[in-house]
């Protein structure tokens, strides 16, 4: 009988493949992520030498800081404003697309572009709609009334100077990062609505139920276990980030307004040379994710038995 080859052997064919995955997340995940946790508890800068451990020294220290106290703030306003945006409009989104219409398939594949593009091409494109003075943005409001007379509803200047302002800066940082993660939310979420057994919203409607009382008594309780992983993922892409708001604002203005830990955490660790600082910063909210992670998961694990 001829001897079975590796792909017939079920106990060594799983750990073959799973292989690249294990040494994947050991040496691009793993090791990182042990030497930040080690560095933050060090004292350890590019042009220290002498390594010492400080304990908790450091976490300590950043919150007698105002950079890391505002940082803090502007990741939850970055963080949350940019899921809620993300999940109303991804979920408008899916619900357009379920409908059939010529081109659709050109819609979709333009909603896709936005995630399929390096997201430091798209920022860099976004800084002409947000430029101080040819914002085609500007321009639209101008002609329509909203902005550049002394009645005006966004006042009588002729630009909002969109990067200038704390207001406006943090508001087009938002606005590119939910133009960026809108794609995977929509086709996650559309993926969840073709899901849903048409009978039960068709016998909904036949017993006189509206389109809100569809939503949110049938539509979104069966959608929970999708909504819950986007959320999830979409808050770990937002509070690792700091792409957009480094290429848009690089923390300002003035410094730190539109700061967050991400990108504190490159300016010190990296630019500024202290990695002990850099670190301590970085991993801040490894807790509060991995925490969020478990309910999270936990919570659609639970509706998935229900």
């Amino acid at each position: 009988m001829k001897e079975a080859g590796l792909v017939d052997r079920d106990k060594l064919l799983a750990p073959t493949l799973l292989l690249p995955v294990i040494l994947y997340i050991v040496l691009l995940v793993g090791f990182p992520f042990i030497m930040a946790f080690v560095y933050s508890l060090s004292n350890v800068t590019v042009g220290n030498p002498n390594f010492r451990i400080v304990g908790a020294r450091n976490l300590l220290n950043l919150f007698e800081e105002q950079a890391f106290r505002s940082a803090l703030f502007n990741t939850f306003v970055f963080t949350f404003g940019s899921i809620s945006l993300v999940i109303v409009f991804g979920h408008i989104l899916a619900e357009l697309l379920r409908q059939e219409f010529r081109g659709k398939w050109l819609v979709r594949f333009l909603l896709l572009l936005p995630w399929t593009t390096p997201i430091a091409l798209g920022t860099i494109g976004f800084l002409w709609y947000f430029d101080s003075l040819y914002s085609p943005i500007d321009w639209f409001l101008r002609q329509v009334g909203l902005l550049g007379h002394p009645d005006a509803l966004l006042g009588p200047r002729s630009n909002l100077y969109w990067l200038g302002r704390p207001g406006p800066a943090m508001f087009a940082v938002i606005t590119v990062h939910v133009w960026r993660l809108l794609p995977l939310s929509a086709i996650i979420l559309l993926a969840g609505m073709n899901g849903i057994p048409k009978e039960i919203v068709e016998n909904a409607k036949v017993d006189g139920a509206g389109y809100f009382r569809r939503l949110f008594e049938i539509v979104l309780p069966l959608l929970f276990p999708v909504v819950g992983v986007t959320v999830l993922f979409a808050t770990f892409f937002t509070f690792t980030d700091m792409t957009v708001v480094w290429i848009l604002t690089k923390g300002g203005p003035p410094p730190n307004t539109t700061q967050v830990l991400a990108s504190l955490a490159f300016l010190d660790g990296i630019e500024g040379g202290d990695l002990a600082k850099g670190a301590a910063e970085a991993i801040f909210f490894f807790p509060v994710l991995a925490g969020l992670a478990a309910i999270v998961l936990r919570l659609v694990k639970k509706a998935v038995v229900i």
